[in-house]
């Protein structure tokens, strides 16, 4: 069958409707009800499945063949509420918790960063407090936005105050660009998160930053969510909050590539917003970087199941 043909899936996997008999799993999470600018991430999903024909099974450079090691399918989009963000929040939590139930890695196409929290919910039931490597430009500690507790801009301190982190495990990379006080990346520091902002990974290689890491991780479980606009807007256009200074997609393959051999429990990539880049450049990105998501979960590499 030609790339451009045959099921519209995450790299034209089987598609599945539940997780049960599956040590991996994609799952699209399209919503935008959470964002606080340019919308357009309930489209996420979709086009980075679009996108994905050309992923190969075998990874040229980790060599890795996860395929090999997995039982793997696409099991279609969390059914949203597109007019009730907190409905929408508890409708993903419960669609994770049955994932969970079945032992499958969850790895979640988006969608805005909204959805982190109740992903957090759900795995912090299974696994109690999780480590955090979180790749973005922005903290996502906001107290509250427009009154609220709950938008893509608070996921992460609602997840320390849920007690869902074990904070002395959590990592934020590339965090960037103005913001209303030393309080948008100091209180993240002061839970105890190292915070690495982009300007200390300009003009270098981010491989010794990740063995760093995965000391910091140790065996715990670990949690990996990714948002696109952590890259430099000149790379991924397609996404609601640009930030200019950004990580390159070298440095995003350093960065997940890196997380290998850790207890990866689940992750994510979101904020991806297709009407902003009709090139659809950014879903690619976004399609390879899961793909190297997969590539690295302990199963992927014939380790076992991490627990």
């Amino acid at each position: 069958m030609p790339r451009f043909a045959g099921p519209g899936t995450m790299m034209r996997l089987p598609s599945a409707t539940s997780a049960e008999g599956l040590d991996a799993c994609f799952v699209g999470i399209p919503m935008d009800i959470g964002t606080s600018h340019r919308s357009g991430t309930r489209f996420g999903p979709r086009q980075i499945r679009a996108e994905s024909t050309m992923l190969r099974p075998y990874n040229m450079w980790t060599k890795v063949s996860p395929f090999d090691w997995m039982q793997v399918a696409d099991i279609g989009d969390i059914a949203t509420n597109p007019f009730d963000l907190l409905d929408s929040v508890a409708i993903i939590e419960a669609a994770y918790d049955d994932i969970l139930s079945h032992g499958a890695v969850p790895l979640g196409l988006g969608g805005d960063h909204t959805l982190a929290l109740p992903v957090l919910r759900a795995m912090a039931k299974k696994h109690g407090p999780v480590g955090l490597i979180h790749v973005d430009a922005h903290a996502d500690v906001n107290p509250q936005m427009f009154g609220r507790d709950i938008a893509h801009g608070t996921p992460f301190r609602r997840a320390v105050e849920e007690g869902l982190l074990d904070c002395s495990r959590v990592i934020q990379i590339g965090l960037r660009g103005t913001g209303y006080s030393d309080d948008d990346f100091d209180w993240p520091r002061e839970q105890g998160f190292r915070v690495v902002q982009a300007e200390e990974c300009w003009h270098k290689s981010l491989s010794p930053l990740m063995k760093e890491v995965r000391e910091q991780m140790g065996d715990g479980p670990v949690y990996l969510s990714y948002d696109i606009d952590s890259l430099d807007p000149g790379i991924a256009p397609g996404t609601g909050t640009l930030e200019v200074g950004g990580l390159t997609t070298h440095q995003a393959l350093e960065i997940i590539r890196g997380a290998a051999g850790l207890n990866l429990v689940g992750g994510d990539l979101v904020e991806v917003s297709p009407p902003y880049d009709q090139a659809g450049t950014t879903a690619l990105i976004a399609a390879n970087l899961l793909y190297e998501m997969l590539c690295v979960l302990p199963k992927a590499q014939g380790k076992g199941d991490g627990s």
